[in-house]
């Protein structure tokens, strides 16, 4: 019984972990605000390591359009400046040699619309994972069923409690993307 309740635990922690990694990866797109989380995934090779930039500098939103990237090590400046470059935002940083400035364009309303269709198909993939944990766990739950180590009713409550914590992910993911949407699609 033990093993069914760690089993319908996992179970529910890594639903919410694709929950979580949704969240994470829509935080890097970016929807025509600026946002320090556009830079999140960009890494800088310092002194021969690959680096996450949030690790070396401090990340300013100075307006609606504009990130301001102070290094904590100057001598780094110009390895976060060509980090930047090659990160392709859309946006050319500019070095005054003690900050780098982005300045983000607006968003036409082809890539608007193209945005939020993949941010669409985006969640289908994230559902998708969601339902494959549902599937697993339930075959596990099956196959502990004719094993003979858990009944038929506990069988059906278990599914009954997987099938809700499935449902509530799914909304979780619904009403994520479409408060990105919103977001994206507001000028």
């Amino acid at each position: 019984m033990e093993a069914i309740t760690a089993l319908l635990s996992n179970t529910k922690t890594n639903m919410a972990q694709h929950v979580e990694r949704l969240e994470r990866d829509l935080s890097t797109i970016r929807t025509g605000r600026a946002s320090a989380g556009l830079l999140e995934n960009i890494r800088v090779d310092y002194y021969g390591t690959s680096t996450p930039i949030k690790q070396m500098a401090m990340i300013n939103i100075l307006d609606a359009k504009t990130l301001e990237v102070q290094p904590w090590d100057m001598s780094a400046l110009k390895d976060i400046d060509t980090a930047l470059q090659k990160a392709d935002l859309g946006a050319s940083p500019v070095n005054d040699g003690k900050v780098i400035r982005i300045t983000l364009p607006s968003m036409t309303e082809d890539r608007r619309k193209q945005l939020a269709k993949n941010i669409s198909k985006m969640s289908e993939d994230f559902k998708v994972a969601v339902r494959n944990e549902r599937r697993d766990v339930i075959e596990k739950l099956k196959k502990a069923q004719k094993a003979g180590e858990i009944t038929e009713d506990d069988l059906k409550r278990y599914e009954a409690d997987v099938q809700k914590a499935t449902d509530a992910n799914i909304a979780k993911i619904d009403q994520i993307i479409k408060a990105k949407e919103d977001e994206i699609m507001k000028i």
